[in-house]
């Protein structure tokens, strides 16, 4: 499978979670402090999610663990990663664990990916890739704007993402891995997301609005009383663009440890493979 970088936002999904292979060439917002207690009402449960991406920014930085999940032929997939992200830098580094093939008889290299401003590095991308070369992808040319094609969200990416929050509602509160939150129920609209982004952010959410089956993104999102956000879940909606089907991709980004020290070095250009990556 080939994900082309201009194609639909369905086959590049169904390649993902299949394979994960790109068809390349080598090519905030004002936040507040704590949350109040009594933050229940329609106004101020948006509030808080609009101060997620800006509370993140000032914690600096966290360790991440994620899951991309979809059903696709009777079958649910689901893709894992772990990392870290520096929010202050835009910076994250991901190891992506893909599932074995359908028969079960081939295991996959873990995949390492770099998230930077606009831009997806992969190595251990397989066939025709050398092992020392990474794959670069320009993440405003992809249709879903790099929200699911990599195998995981950009944490960043997913806190903005609840700046596009037009109705959320305050559904009690929860824990996240022992740490006691607010949960948040609502639905985010990737345009308005993409218009309330800084500058040099909006393209890649430019591109989702266009490619998705619907620019509302219905999510469930969990705050520490920091106004950090811990997990959030994103329910994705395209078009299988054989089948021209909905399809529904359910992605889960955890955040945690924060404070923990990031070193992400991009790679240089010689590193960055300039071939085509062959169609398995």
């Amino acid at each position: 499978m080939v994900v082309r970088q201009h194609g639909r936002v369905g086959a590049a999904v169904v390649a993902t979670l299949g394979l994960l292979v790109c068809g390349t060439s080598a090519t905030g917002c004002a936040g507040g402090g704590a949350v109040a207690d009594d933050a229940r009402s329609g106004t101020e449960a948006v509030e808080a999610l609009h101060g997620a991406a800006a509370a993140l920014v000032r914690a600096g930085s966290s360790r991440t663990r994620t899951s991309m999940e979809m059903a696709t032929g009777g079958t649910r997939v689901t893709i894992r990663g772990e990392g870290v992200y520096d929010f202050r830098a835009r910076l994250g580094r991901l190891t992506v664990l893909l599932p074995r093939d359908p028969a079960g008889t081939e295991e996959h290299r873990p995949i390492t990916e770099l998230l930077a401003p606009g831009a997806l590095f992969m190595k251990n991308r397989g066939a025709g890739v050398p092992a020392d070369k990474w794959v670069r992808v320009d993440t405003a040319t992809l249709s879903d704007g790099n929200l699911v094609t990599g195998g995981a969200t950009d944490p960043y990416a997913a806190a903005q993402l609840l700046h596009g929050a037009r109705s959320a509602r305050y559904v009690g509160r929860a824990e996240v891995a022992g740490i006691p939150v607010r949960h948040y129920r609502g639905v985010a609209d990737i345009g308005l997301a993409a218009r309330s982004a800084p500058a040099a952010d909006r393209e890649p959410f430019r591109a989702a609005a266009k490619g998705f089956a619907t620019v509302e993104v219905p999510f469930d999102a969990y705050l520490d009383d920091q106004g950090r956000l811990r997990k959030v879940r994103h329910r994705f909606s395209f078009v299988n663009g054989r089948q021209k089907t909905t399809v529904a991709v359910a992605s889960t980004t955890l955040l945690y440890g924060f404070g923990a020290p990031v070193d992400v070095r991009l790679p240089a250009a010689g590193d960055i493979f300039a071939g085509k990556i062959a169609e398995r």
